[in-house]
């Protein structure tokens, strides 16, 4: 295939980091290709993660809500029924919608799409195979942005039938009758919840002794009560020794520290333990890219590799492996290429968890506000007080400021409740713009609205909310 001569800029990997690396760079006048492997532009978080999963969550949510949670507002529907066909076709159709989307997005910014796996091949040169036929691209510089796969335990090799990532746990053609899920994160609290609330017995083993370990002990503390009154089980402190299939049954061997292991029966098993950097066949050996002791590939403040014109950004580097973190870095790099300040904060970098209650934090948690030998001081504002989440019907969680004792400067904002993915927006901003708890006291929320409970957490940290 013909791509057109010599590039400005190559980028491996069609993930938000890459297809956005891609865009900006050809706003910014660059002559750009994109590799892409997968046959739809998007990478993980498009076809496999993000968008899927959130569109179960809410199909989900809109099941059980209807089958249990409108009694209350005087709606008295029906008997609810599930059809988990049409449920997964939607899922399916707001992918492809969305990836759809991207390739309008090259064409209109004349981002040169090529299909095949992509890999260096030496300077200023990319290796491209696709179907067993190979080609070379040139470009001034290249970009890696090849993401990430779902990470695998001894004790419980994937198999796509029985243990399952997070990939087949979107594309089951039933419920199971028992959903193991192994890893208390976002991806295996999400996709556990989706299964709950369609019918399955779903029990979360985790290591750890609580639930989302980055998160601020006590928000986490308050989603977990949360989820156990949904009724999914929780054996934290506890991990998966062996599995045995028996019967077309898989037979769990868990144990808990200094505990005796115990028998746990399921025919479905999620292994959500986290990510690790697809580094694989990507040439980086070859052309002596560096990796770090994680297996990440080592980059500099401006995301170069140390090999020239060779950059690295998303789940390949350091830092949390997020969609809107590799984003950030795509422009940055983008920026940073054609001669301009490219720059990612990644002191506001939001985490969030989309259970029901919502989790979603920025910044400092108090315990590492502690660690760190921060004075710091807490307000915090429970929903049950918030006008708008009573109307609602979803008033559990609370907002948890922390600010820093003598400054007052907001060190981290961490939310469990409704909307919260959303609420984090305005605290990502005030740390943007180093505001304080006063500062946030003082602006204006509308009335009656869930952003509320931000000003009343504010106003806590003087001891002086107003509902709280």
């Amino acid at each position: 295939m013909d791509t057109g001569g010599a590039f400005d800029l190559a980028v491996i990997g069609a993930g938000p980091g890459g297809y956005v690396a891609a865009i900006r760079a050809a706003q910014l006048g660059m002559k750009v290709a994109l590799i892409e492997q997968e046959s739809r532009l998007g990478g993980t978080c498009l076809n496999v993660g993000c968008i899927p999963s959130k569109a179960l969550l809410e199909s989900s949510e809109l099941f059980q809500r209807s089958a249990n949670g409108l009694q209350e507002h005087g709606i008295v529907a029906a008997r609810t029924e599930l059809d988990l066909g049409r449920m997964m076709a939607r899922k399916d159709q707001v992918v492809r919608q969305l990836t759809e989307g991207i390739a309008l997005l090259m064409k209109k910014n004349r981002v040169k799409v090529v299909n095949g796996r992509g890999a260096l091949a030496g300077e200023g040169r990319v290796g491209v195979v696709r179907n067993g036929q190979a080609q070379e691209i040139r470009a001034k510089h290249i970009v890696l942005a090849a993401g990430s796969l779902p990470a695998e335990i001894p004790s419980l090799p994937f198999d796509g039938h029985y243990v399952l990532s997070s990939t087949e746990t979107l594309s089951l053609n039933k419920v199971p009758d028992h959903l193991v899920v192994v890893g208390a994160g976002a991806v295996g609290l999400e996709l556990g919840s989706v299964w709950r609330r369609l019918g399955a017995k779903v029990t979360v083993v985790e290591m750890l002794p609580h639930v989302v370990p980055f998160a601020d002990r006590q928000v986490a503390k308050a989603l977990e009560r949360s989820l156990i009154r949904q009724g999914l089980e929780l054996r934290l402190g506890c991990q998966v020794q062996g599995a045995e299939v028996r019967e077309d049954r898989l037979h769990l061997t868990v144990a808990g520290r200094d505990e005796q292991p115990e028998a746990l029966e399921c025919d479905k098993v999620l292994v959500a333990v986290g990510r690790r950097p697809a580094t694989q066949r990507l040439g980086l050996q070859e052309s002596r890219v560096r990796l770090d002791r994680t297996g990440r590939i080592e980059v500099d403040g401006a995301f170069r590799t140390g090999v020239p014109g060779v950059y690295a950004i998303g789940d390949l580097i350091r830092g949390p492996m997020l969609a809107h973190k590799a984003e950030e870095e795509g422009i940055a790099v983008a920026e940073t290429l054609s001669g301009r300040s490219g720059h990612v904060n990644y002191e506001t970098i939001p985490s969030i968890v989309y259970t029901a209650p919502e989790l979603a934090q920025v910044g400092l948690t108090e315990e590492e506000a502690k660690a760190q030998g921060l004075p710091c001081r807490t307000g915090r504002c429970y929903f049950k007080a918030n006008g708008r989440a009573r109307c609602l019907g979803e008033d559990e969680g609370m907002v948890k400021l922390v600010s820093h004792a003598e400054t007052d400067r907001l060190l981290g904002v961490h939310i469990v409740g409704p909307r919260a993915s959303e609420l984090i927006a305005e605290a990502v901003l005030a740390l943007e713009f180093h505001a304080s708890s006063e500062d946030l006291a003082r602006t204006t929320h509308a009335h009656p609205t869930l952003s509320e409970a931000l000003k009343e957490a504010a106003l806590a940290v003087d001891r002086r909310s107003i509902h709280g």
